[in-house]
Formats: structure tokens, C-alpha cells, sequence
């Protein structure tokens, strides 16, 4: 079964298609990463996928069904939206009382052991909270609701480092102990590279790339080598990237079958370089250059 499904999928708002022609099949199982620039259309494809929004053109389905189209849908589904949302005049304890009264499926002994965990007092409200303790009581209230898909729309990027590592180490607890699905919307490559296995890249409203990490490195290169215009590859190369001095060429190229050519020096990408050179491969058409933040 596939986490998540599209087919021409779109959303317009006015005049301006927030996401458009979204073909996209993600196998269940996957810590999938989802990065882009602002205005990509992340958050747009992560509503539709929670059945917040509805679409405008084309179809989606999340776990085998249409989103939010009933009480057993809406329970395989947890989302945690941007700012990691919670009450500031709750306390702790509170949440986790709503939180079993909205999901039938609610794990009140997980909510529990995983608050004691964090060392939280479930007396105090969330608006005394730090934002790295915000962050984690919004993970435990999606992970204690027992979905098969946990959705997180950029949930750490407010935090501070150590902030963002302990959330995504509680993640990846989670994540082996329960088998979820996740989808993690971020603008940090650096937490895509620790935690996920597949890798959505959108620019522009589009999916411009998506895979499993490992086969995607494996079938991106560098190409360094006598100057040369793409146009003259082989046609299994497909150029992503593209530099040229006087004398020398530098392409980045996707393609399943080696590269041959000893004029070439070859060498691998990183994580980092693939989401790069999609990114830049969509500078011509872009005022500024994306802002996506790179951190170590």
C-alpha cells in the first residue's frame, strides 16, 4: 500500500496554482523528507494529504483512501502543522485529556510514559513551555492518537540545535517502535540526511525529484571534465546541473547506466548537492535564488 498517492494533483488559489500536476506514489514504510523553498508548495501538499484543504484538480489518496473522509480515515492520519500547535492555557495534562477525547484510538499509557520521558510536568501550561518542549508534547500528541501516517509539517524549524536533535531523536523512537510512515516537511537538509529514508525535492509548486535516498545518490553524478555542452551526452544522461568555464565543464546528471566516457573524472554527491542542483536547475526562472537552509 502506498502512504501516499497522486495523480495530477493541484490547488489553485485565485489566479495562483499553489501545487500543480502532483503525480507522486510513496510506499508505505518510508521516513520520507520533503524540502523546498518557501512558497514550493509543501504545506499545500501536506493539508491535502491531512483532508484540511481540498483539491482543485486531479486526486489524492492516503493510505488506500480520499483524506478526511471519515472517522477511520481521519484516525490512520496524525498531523503536527507548522509551529507544532498547541493551547498556551492547557497544561499538559490537559492535552493529553482532549487528545484522548478526539481519537478513539488514543494510547494513554504511550501519552504518559512518553511525557514522563520528556520530563514534563503535566501540571504546567503549554505557554510556559519552551519551544523544544512545545515541539515534543505536539510529537506526543500525534504519536499517541496511534496513526499509521504521521505528518509533520516543518515542526523544527524554530528550534535550536539541540533542540531539533533531541526532537528528532524522540522521531525515530517513534518511528521503530510504533512502524510508522512519516512525511517531514523541513527546510534543513542536514535533519532530511539524519532521519530520512526518501526524498521529495519541490520547487515551484512541482515535484521536481522523489526516491528513495540511497537510489538517488546512487544515480546522480558529477560529471568535471573538457569543456562540452550537455547537448552532446549520451541520451540515458539527463542533465540536472550545469557549469561551464573557458576550458572545463561541470554538469550534474542522473542516469542509471555507468559512465564511460574517461574524459570524465566522476565523482558522488552528497544529500546536500542533489537538493541543490534541483534547486538551482530552477534559478532561470526565479527572481532570487531559493531559500533553503543548509546546517551542520
Amino acid at each position: 500500500m502506498n502512504a501516499l498517492q497522486t495523480r495530477g494533483l493541484g490547488k489553485r488559489y485565485r489566479r495562483r496554482w499553489a501545487l500543480s500536476e502532483c503525480d507522486l506514489e510513496v510506499p508505505a514504510g518510508h521516513v520520507v523528507g520533503l524540502v523546498g523553498p518557501n512558497g514550493a508548495g509543501k504545506s499545500t501538499l501536506l493539508n491535502l494529504a491531512a483532508g484540511l484543504i481540498r483539491p482543485t484538480a486531479g486526486t489524492i489518496e492516503v493510505l488506500g483512501g480520499e483524506p478526511a473522509s471519515g472517522a477511520q480515515q481521519l484516525a490512520k492520519v496524525g498531523f503536527v502543522a507548522q509551529d507544532t500547535p498547541t493551547y498556551a492555557g492547557f497544561t499538559v495534562a490537559e492535552h493529553l485529556r482532549l487528545g484522548a477525547r478526539l481519537n478513539p484510538g488514543w494510547d494513554q499509557a504511550l501519552a504518559e510514559a512518553r511525557i514522563a520521558e520528556l520530563g514534563l510536568d503535566p501540571a504546567q501550561k503549554a505557554g510556559q513551555l519552551s519551544g523544544g518542549q512545545r515541539a515534543q508534547l505536539a510529537l506526543c500528541l500525534g504519536v499517541a492518537k496511534r496513526p499509521e501516517l504521521l505528518i509533520l509539517d516543518e515542526p523544527v524549524a524554530s528550534l535550536d540545535p539541540l533542540a531539533r536533535r533531541d526532537f528528532l531523536q524522540g522521531l525515530m523512537s517513534s518511528v521503530v517502535e510504533h512502524e510508522l510512515s512519516v512525511v517531514l516537511s523541513s527546510h534543513l537538509v542536514s535533519d532530511v540526511e539524519r532521519v530520512c529514508d526518501y526524498l521529495i525535492v519541490m520547487v515551484g509548486s512541482r515535484i521536481r525529484v522523489a526516491g528513495e535516498i540511497e537510489d538517488l545518490l546512487a544515480t546522480h553524478h558529477r560529471l568535471v571534465g573538457p569543456r562540452r555542452e550537455a547537448s552532446r551526452l549520451p541520451g540515458d544522461q539527463e542533465v540536472i546541473g550545469q557549469s561551464h568555464t573557458d576550458r572545463q565543464s561541470t554538469l550534474i546528471v542522473r542516469t542509471d547506466q555507468p559512465i564511460l566516457d574517461p574524459a570524465w573524472t566522476v565523482s558522488k554527491l552528497t544529500l546536500e548537492d542533489l537538493v541543490l542542483a534541483y534547486l538551482d536547475a530552477n534559478r532561470r526562472s526565479a527572481p532570487t535564488r531559493p531559500a533553503l537552509e543548509v546546517q551542520r
